[in-house]
């Protein structure tokens, strides 16, 4: 299993999520820069209510599930790629090869006029 399309899912619901609670958020935010760096402070003040407190956790929570799943399929997957052997790797190639070759060749266009003529994009190579 490749990690690509829970990462997606993951990375929408988490977007979703945030932009639930931001969004019908109410609050205030304020920051103080001062040269001892330590006395630097940055406070978030926000209050969201409504059913965008239960839909923006909830959607943050199945974020960080499928984030965690996409984690583990991208880790199997890795593992699955440094114990595969190449000649298993050619085989399938291969395989895949002969039967692409092999669907092609069988294709026939039963709404052409003239079996024999060329299309557009068709040329003949005659030796």
């Amino acid at each position: 299993m490749t990690p690509d399309r829970p990462f997606i899912v993951a990375v929408a619901s988490l977007a979703t999520g945030v932009a639930l609670i931001v969004g019908y958020g109410q609050g205030t935010t304020g920051m103080i820069l001062a040269y001892p760096f330590s006395s630097s402070t940055l406070h978030i003040d926000l209050t969201t209510a409504g059913p965008a407190v239960l839909g923006g956790v909830a959607l943050i929570a199945l974020g960080l599930l499928l984030m965690a799943w996409a984690l583990l399929a991208a880790i199997v997957h890795q593992i699955s790629l440094l114990t595969v052997r190449e000649d298993r790797l050619e085989r399938r190639w291969r395989r895949r090869r002969d039967r692409d070759w092999d669907r092609d060749r069988e294709t026939v266009f039963e709404d052409e006029p003239y079996p024999d003529s060329l299309g557009l994009t068709e040329h003949r190579h005659e030796g």
